[in-house]
Formats: C-alpha cells, sequence, structure tokens
C-alpha cells in the first residue's frame, strides 16, 4: 500500500494548558448492538443499535479531548467513504488526527452487548494495521506528556514496527508510555512468552488490563499494572477503587474512558469517566 502524506507515577498535570496525550492505533467504525442474550438463532432477535467511530486508540483520545486534555491520534486512514466520516468526526470532537491515508477501506467492528454486562466483539480493522514505520513522523510526539499504546497496535507487522518506532520516540523526548493489554485473543495469538518479552522491553510506566489479560503477564510490571475490574471497578498495587455509581447501558469503551481519565488526573478522573461511558450507547463520549 502506498502512503500519501519503571514503578507507576501518579499522572501529573501540565503547569501550563491542559495536557497532550498522544495516541497510536485504530480508527474505524463502530456497529453497537444492544441485545437480549443470547441472540435467537436462525430467526429475528429485538435489538437497539448504533453506529459510531470507533477504535480503542480513538476512543481514548476523544475522551482525552472530552475531559479536558488535548489528543493526537497516530492512524492510518483509508481511501473509502468511512475514513472520511471517521475523521470528519474526531476532528469535530477536538482530536488531532495524523497519519498516513492508504489505499484500502476503513475497519468495522461490530460490538453485541447484553446492557453492560457482556460483550463480544466481531473485528475487521481494515487498514489500521498497515501503518508501518517509515510513516511515522517523530515530531508528531513534539510536546506530548504520554504516549498510549493499545495492543493491537502490536499484534501484526507492519503496524508493530511503528508501535515500536513511536515507543522508541516517545523515550527520546522523555514521553511517558503507558499500554493497554487490549485482547486475550490478541495476546494469545502473538503468544504470550514473546508478548511479556516485548511488554517487558518497552518498559511502560503504566500498563492497563482486565484480571485475565493482567494475568497472561505472569507477574510482570506487577507495580505498574493498572487492573481493570469491570462493575467492581479498579486495583492498583493491592489496593481497589470502586466503580462509580452508574446506571449501566453498555459497557464499550469503559475501559478506554478509563484509561484516558487516569492518564489525565488518576483514578478519580478516570471512575468518573467510565462511569459516564457506561451510561450511553457506544465507546465515544
Amino acid at each position: 500500500m502506498q502512503a500519501t502524506h519503571r514503578a507507576v507515577r501518579p499522572p501529573r498535570r501540565l503547569e501550563h494548558g491542559a495536557a497532550v496525550i498522544c495516541v497510536l492505533g485504530d480508527a474505524h467504525l463502530d456497529v453497537i448492538v444492544r441485545v437480549a442474550w443470547p441472540p435467537a438463532e436462525d430467526t429475528d432477535t429485538p435489538a437497539s443499535t448504533a453506529v459510531t467511530v470507533g477504535g480503542q486508540a480513538a476512543n481514548v483520545a476523544a475522551w482525552v479531548a472530552a475531559l479536558g486534555g488535548q489528543s493526537r491520534l497516530i492512524t492510518a486512514r483509508g481511501t473509502d467513504a468511512g475514513a472520511r466520516l471517521v475523521a470528519a468526526e474526531l476532528e469535530q470532537r477536538g482530536v488531532g488526527v495524523v497519519g498516513p491515508v492508504l489505499d484500502g477501506h476503513t475497519g468495522v467492528v461490530v460490538s453485541l452487548s447484553d446492557g453492560g454486562r457482556r460483550r463480544s466483539m466481531l473485528t475487521d480493522r481494515g487498514v489500521g494495521t498497515q501503518l508501518s514505520a517509515r510513516d511515522l513522523r517523530p515530531e508528531w510526539l513534539d510536546g506530548c506528556e504520554w504516549l498510549h499504546i493499545p495492543a493491537y497496535g502490536f499484534a501484526s507487522e507492519p503496524v508493530r514496527a511503528a508501535a515500536l518506532a513511536a515507543a522508541s520516540a516517545a523515550a527520546a523526548r522523555q514521553v511517558r508510555l503507558s499500554v493497554d493489554l487490549s485482547s486475550t485473543a490478541t495476546i494469545r495469538a502473538y503468544g504470550a512468552d514473546g508478548f511479556r518479552d516485548l511488554i517487558g522491553g518497552l518498559c511502560p510506566e503504566v500498563v492497563f488490563g482486565t484480571e485475565e489479560e493482567a494475568g497472561m503477564l505472569g507477574g510482570l510490571l506487577a507495580d505498574r499494572l493498572v487492573v481493570k475490574l469491570g462493575p467492581e471497578g479498579v486495583r492498583i498495587r493491592g489496593t481497589r477503587y470502586p466503580a462509580f455509581p452508574t446506571e449501566p447501558v453498555d459497557s464499550t469503551g469503559a475501559g478506554d474512558a478509563f484509561a484516558a481519565g487516569y492518564l489525565l488526573g488518576g483514578v478519580g478522573l478516570g471512575l468518573t469517566a467510565a462511569a459516564r461511558a457506561v451510561a450511553k450507547m457506544g465507546a465515544m463520549p
């Protein structure tokens, strides 16, 4: 395809202006389907649906902007109408979008949710996996306080090389690195041992993950883990912080909202954002 173009420290705020957080990864279309579980086989199942912009990286970037920070999303964009819709929506939400335009289609993820308790995702990442190291511009990290990379960015080449190049450029600029473990399926497909070596070599300051995802690290970076417990809140270095009260509608994107809030202002802002996310359909603010 051709392009056109350490131990966890408490998150800190910039003294002047809002924190700037860079996020590397996917921006695509989300189709959210709220349905009684399990869906009926071979016949109709009543559902509520929503179509919006999504992608774990895009979600975090949008929540950063909604919570008062500044965000810059590094992503590959396609050449179809979906790509134009995604870019326009993110820019309207205050997200700075940078990255190559590549021949190909925008990814689509269909999320099946039973109202905030369980969900399953059907994933087509489109051109999202095609971001390459040669597409990366180190200056995209200038002025950033954090670089946040969901583990989908390490799932396959060439995006893995781009993510590693971005992490290297961040280290050279003293930009703090955070990683979200994202998906047990992604970790298994990579290979748990190899994935542990990869994450350990990056030495991120913060690692977000569910209980199962964190368990796949085998104790690695335990002092840097923020374990997401769903409706039970989060656990950080042995201390559990309960989730804020809310009426659950759809859990899609709650972890992304929490990560954005945590990087901006710590666990309290993270839990506030997660409660907001769970109370509405879709992953965007």
